[in-house]
């Protein structure tokens, strides 16, 4: 493995791709037990220290599980999502080198139902922008997103190609400055609404994540419920200690 002149990747990180193109590609498949730490930095001449930086990374994404002192093991085909990719389905996709899709069923303006006129702090009868789009990856199926917006922020969609793009980057270029969301992430069965638009049958198990986003000056003006299909994604979530816990915490709370 080359070393790092000015502009190409770490070490760590050309771990990393090689052993997700080997992952990818079959060699190494789902239940399949990495070599050792010692293995992999005899074949690709480098320190252990990279080894175990690369493998960290790979944890993280959802790619590998296993450790203290056992072999990492490849996980199954399922594309992990983490946190720190949350805001936007567009950009995880490709940072997978995946291709995000759309197909937006609505846009419209109307009163916002009880979960989003709590989630956003609104009253009762308030408007809000829905947005409901099927999301997919290569082409295939894999979550439907159902979004409200708050009226101002939510106008500036009437003018978004919404089968092009991301709604945040949209939003991003358009001067919204988001900044932090709250999850909550549970199981819940496909309505038949949910299973006519993602092709399952009705009462299929779906990873709900209900996502409310703030702006930087901590106003509500997103609420979103998106369901994904599990055996195309799942949640990745890195948690350490001596730091908040905020993310992933599960909070009981009136709505």
């Amino acid at each position: 493995m080359s070393s790092e002149p000015g502009g190409q990747l770490p070490l760590h990180r050309q771990l990393e791709d090689e052993i997700r193109a080997r992952i990818a590609s079959g060699r190494w498949r789902p239940g399949t037990s990495l070599p050792s730490e010692a293995s992999l930095s005899a074949e690709f001449g480098v320190s252990r220290g990279t080894v175990r930086q690369a493998l960290m990374g790979l944890r993280d994404d959802g790619l590998l599980f296993g450790g203290r002192g056992r072999r990492p093991v490849v996980r199954s085909g399922a594309k992990s999502q983490s946190f720190s990719t949350f805001l936007s389905f567009t950009g995880w996709a490709r940072s997978l080198g995946l291709e995000p899709g759309q197909r937006t069923l609505e846009v419209a303006r109307r009163e916002a139902n009880a979960e989003a006129c709590c989630a956003l702090e609104l009253p009762d009868g308030a408007l809000v922008v829905d947005v409901l789009r099927l999301r997919l990856l290569d082409g295939e199926p894999a979550m439907l997103e159902r979004s409200s917006f708050v009226p101002d922020v939510g106008r500036l969609l009437f003018d978004f190609d919404a089968e092009s793009d991301s709604v945040f980057e949209f939003l991003h270029g358009r001067g919204v400055s988001l900044d932090r969301a709250h999850h909550t992430i549970d199981a819940i069965a496909a309505s038949t609404a949910d299973a006519q638009i993602l092709g399952v049958a009705g009462g299929s198990p779906l990873l709900r994540e209900r996502r409310t986003t703030f702006d930087s000056g901590g106003r509500a003006v997103e609420y979103s419920d998106d369901r994904y299909l599990p055996a195309l994604t799942n949640f990745s979530i890195e948690n350490r200690v001596g730091r908040s816990a905020a993310l992933v915490r599960q909070r009981n709370e009136a709505c």
